[in-house]
């Protein structure tokens, strides 16, 4: 096992293709996507505007609107067509149109409208455009009651704005930031990816140069396809057990993310994690030919992996196709099990679905990469043998040629 374990590490050192998968992406890859996501929201959407009104109202509108730090109005038009183009050339994402009658219709106690359009190729644009709207119609709207109801104390104006008060406490992400939301699952989702790039990039070389056979004397010698799994999945382990705890406790860190883990929590999942990624890697490199092969088979699937371990998109939404699809993935309980811990301060006893969910793949995935590797052997051994014998037929052969034209 040792032997495997010193001449699997020695491939990927050797291999500029696996370390850079195994290390370099790793390393570099998750400061770049976190420093994409640090802002955490989305500032200054620009949106067009279209005052028909132009009364003392519809300015105060818009200038709360332009004053919030979600919006910035960089367009006024004269029509709504005008503002259309704009969002068609991609210059602003939404739209707010205040009515000729906006004033009006106010100061005859009628209630007033405002149209707001927005551009929903991008939620986090839209979600900015409505909730300023919103709250600024809301603010406006607590002003006008105010000015009729003729109260006489700050406290009665309160209670005539918002007799039901309320206080919105965000759980879990209190800065409300898609970073915070997004990150965990992608840190471990990387996790998985460049574990299966590496493996599958190696054994796609091996392939392509034959190297299976040089495993034959190997397992002919140490008689045990057990040590040849746990020598590869060890060389991996000893590597992900530093880039694991990087991903996990140093990223987080350096972009101020939510990271609340307990250490034993955090290690007792990251150990199946890491070997059940390894070993479902193994399995999956059976059916790489080529070093191209996996590069395109792994950045096809990542992004419905993400989706499928229902960080990005509900679980209970999830049709049960992919629901059962999912449970054969690692990463689905990977990212499921460290948002919980990361985020929500879970305990190993918490996420006792997702962690008795890896040791079950541990299990199955090892006892398949043994029947993949044993299979590969024999395969090996078997072209081995035929070129052997072929190679002994030329040479016999060659020897008889060689005594017919002695004799003649």
């Amino acid at each position: 096992m040792c032997y495997i374990y010193v001449r699997e590490m020695k491939n990927v050192v050797r291999d500029q293709g696996v370390l850079i998968f195994f290390i370099l992406v790793p390393l570099l890859y998750p400061l770049l996507y976190s420093w994409i996501y640090n802002n955490e929201v989305v500032r200054d959407v620009p949106v067009a505007v279209v005052d028909l009104s132009h009364s003392h109202l519809s300015r105060e509108y818009l200038r709360q609107c332009d004053a919030s730090p979600d919006l910035k109005i960089i367009s006024h038009c004269n029509s709504l067509d005008e503002a259309k183009e704009l969002v068609e050339k991609q210059i602003v994402n939404g739209i707010i149109v205040i009515p000729a009658d906006f004033q009006t219709k106010i100061n005859r106690m009628e209630q007033s409208h405002v149209s707001v359009f927005s551009d929903m190729s991008l939620m986090l644009a839209y979600k900015a455009i409505y909730q300023t709207t919103m709250m600024v119609s809301q603010k406006m709207n607590s002003d006008i009651q105010v000015m009729v109801s003729n109260n006489f104390t700050n406290r009665e104006n309160e209670i005539t704005t918002r007799p039901l008060d309320y206080e919105e406490v965000p759980i879990f992400n209190p800065t409300g930031g898609y970073g915070s939301f997004i990150i965990p699952g992608v840190l471990m989702l990387i996790i998985q990816q460049t574990l299966l790039l590496g493996i599958g990039l190696s054994a796609g070389t091996s392939r392509e140069n034959n190297r299976y056979q040089d495993l034959v004397p190997i397992s002919r010698h140490y008689n045990g396809i057990f040590r040849i799994v746990l020598g590869k999945s060890l060389c991996y382990m000893m590597l992900y057990a530093v880039i694991g705890a990087y991903l996990t406790l140093v990223v987080p860190r350096i972009f101020n993310f939510t990271s609340i883990a307990d250490g034993e929590a955090l290690f007792g999942l990251m150990v199946p994690y890491i070997l059940a990624c390894i070993f479902f890697g193994m399995v999956l490199s059976c059916v790489i030919h080529y070093r191209e092969n996996i590069m395109l088979i792994i950045v096809f699937s990542s992004v419905p992996m993400l989706f499928m371990s229902g960080v990005s998109w509900p679980e209970s939404a999830i049709p049960g196709f992919w629901r059962s699809v999912a449970c054969l993935i690692p990463s689905t309980f990977g990212v499921r099990g460290f948002v919980r811990i990361n985020t929500m301060g879970a305990t190993l006893a918490d996420i006792e679905q997702e962690y008795n969910a890896l040791w079950i793949q541990v299990c199955v995935y090892f006892f398949a990469a043994c029947l993949v590797y044993r299979y590969q052997i024999n395969h090996a051994r078997r072209h081995a043998l035929e070129r052997y014998e072929n190679i002994k037929q030329r040479v016999q052969h060659a020897k008889q040629q060689r005594q017919l034209k002695k004799q003649q």
